[in-house]
């Protein structure tokens, strides 16, 4: 499973958008899905000039998912620029 493939898996076919950036089934958080693919291929301009993409995620309990790149909360380890010394 390469999650960077031009071609969408056929698991993406009936995923559900998910708001808030979890599974809508059990919510579990993306970090437990067992496949991910980004469809990096149509990327969508935001009102301030950034990009996003479509991020599909295939949950442990089989439901599929997808969320803009731009809904992912930020991780708990931060960037490497924000941490203090």
């Amino acid at each position: 499973m390469d999650a960077f493939s031009l071609n969408p898996p056929k698991w993406t076919a009936n995923a559900v958008h998910a708001v808030p950036f979890c599974c809508p089934t059990c919510k579990a958080q993306a970090t437990k899905a067992t496949k991910v693919w980004l469809n990096r291929r149509s990327p969508v301009t935001d009102y301030d000039l950034r990009r996003k993409w479509q991020e599909f995620y295939l949950c442990e309990c089989e439901t599929a998912w997808w969320a803009w790149s731009s809904d992912r909360p930020p991780s708990k380890e931060g960037r490497m620029n924000d941490r203090v010394n």
